[in-house]
């Protein structure tokens, strides 16, 4: 069953930390969009529309009524659904960008699979994630229980979201990396740098 609960009941407070945070917010997307490809794509898990809608992505998917009704006030098409089961037909789509949700999906290997069969062939899933295996992923990860979204999340390092990307049939991945230190501390935009292991905000795009 999806992970819902504070997101159904919290918008405004989802919404503040990317106002509060806009340091952060904005090295993230510029992070997304480095490696984000073109042509007809959507966003899963698609929230508010807080990256969609920079990102100029038209289509999302989000199992949150409360998170859906913010999205679509920003223009966004949202349909109901679940990585796990996406409401699309076979080979439909050049993209699909999952952003900080995987650590919430009941089953990632089966969101992965099901990501590969609405993908065109050579299409891309963009995953951007909370990296585990950084110095500041680790403090994320002891501390997700103090954090009204995150007490429910399971953490993944690249490592293993690499591994479970070639696990469902992905021929190759590229990482990016940005946010070098705690992000409620930044005072610029922070650089995206290639590879993995020290950004906790973590980038990666598979090939179908």
């Amino acid at each position: 069953m999806a992970k819902t609960g504070a997101f159904d009941t919290q918008v405004e407070r989802y919404e503040g930390w990317f106002e509060k945070n806009s340091l952060a917010y904005e090295s993230q997307v510029e992070a997304v969009r480095s490696i984000l490809p073109q042509g007809k794509g959507v966003e899963v898990g698609v929230g508010t529309g807080r990256f969609a809608v920079p990102l100029g992505i038209k289509l999302g998917v989000d199992p949150s009524e409360a998170m859906r009704e913010v999205a679509r006030k920003k223009g966004i098409d949202v349909v109901t659904g679940v990585a796990e089961d996406l409401p699309f037909p076979d080979g439909s789509l050049d993209f699909i960008l999952m952003v900080t949700v995987i650590c919430f999906f009941d089953n990632v290997p089966e969101a992965f699979k099901e990501t590969l069969r609405v993908l065109k062939p050579g299409g891309s899933l963009v995953v951007a994630f909370i990296d585990r295996g950084t110095p500041t992923g680790k403090i994320y990860d002891a501390n997700k229980h103090d954090s009204a979204f995150y007490r429910e999340a399971t953490f993944y390092s690249a490592d293993e979201v690499k591994k479970m990307l070639d696990e469902a049939g992905f021929v190759s991945t590229q990482f990016v990396q940005t946010i070098f230190g705690d992000p409620r501390k930044l005072t610029e935009i922070e650089p995206v740098k290639d590879g993995f292991g020290e950004g906790v905000f973590c980038v990666g795009k598979a090939t179908k």
